[in-house]
């Protein structure tokens, strides 16, 4: 009888190793399978909104990215139109966004239709003239953009290598 009991010790201790083995893979697997990149604001593929900052009318999310542009026939985009656009970002906080300044920018373009992808720019969020008031409240980024083709476009801003922020356009 002993025997028999001691075989099963050994059989349930085998059987108990071999279930946390299994469930460890399994949680380092699933681990490795979490993406730290931000959700995307606009997952809809739905063109982003036009809103108003100071004088100037932008596209993109109020309050964290977009860049000057009002659909009017003389800055839309056209493919392999070349048109030149300045991007604005905000940080949470006026300390965040001074912290952007100097920072590298990547803007990739997505198309909805195709799924390429295509490099449309890379610079830097520009460090603000002091002398001119309120300067500092905003990161902006001079650029001259084209995409290759019509349809719905996903505009990633990267700053420094991290997705900051996107805008969906309409090439016409």
């Amino acid at each position: 009888m002993s025997i028999y009991l001691g075989f099963n010790k050994h059989l349930a201790r085998r059987l108990h190793m071999r279930f946390v083995l299994i469930l460890m893979v399994l949680l380092l697997t699933l681990t490795g399978c979490v993406s730290e990149q931000p959700v995307l604001e606009n997952h809809e593929w739905k063109v982003s909104p036009l809103f108003k900052s100071d004088s100037y009318t932008m596209i993109g999310e109020e309050g964290k990215i977009g860049f000057i542009y009002d659909d009017g026939e003389v800055v839309r985009f056209y493919p392999n139109k070349e048109q030149k656009y300045m991007w604005h970002f905000w940080a949470q906080t006026p300390q965040e966004t001074q912290k952007l300044f100097g920072k590298k920018v990547k803007i990739i373009g997505v198309s909805k239709q195709t799924g390429e992808k295509v490099n449309v720019i890379e610079g830097g969020i520009g460090i603000p003239n002091t002398a001119i008031k309120d300067n500092d409240k905003v990161g902006r980024m001079p650029s001259t953009m084209s995409l290759p083709s019509k349809g719905l476009w996903r505009l990633e801003a990267y700053v420094d290598e991290k997705l900051f922020g996107s805008v969906v356009v309409e090439v016409h």
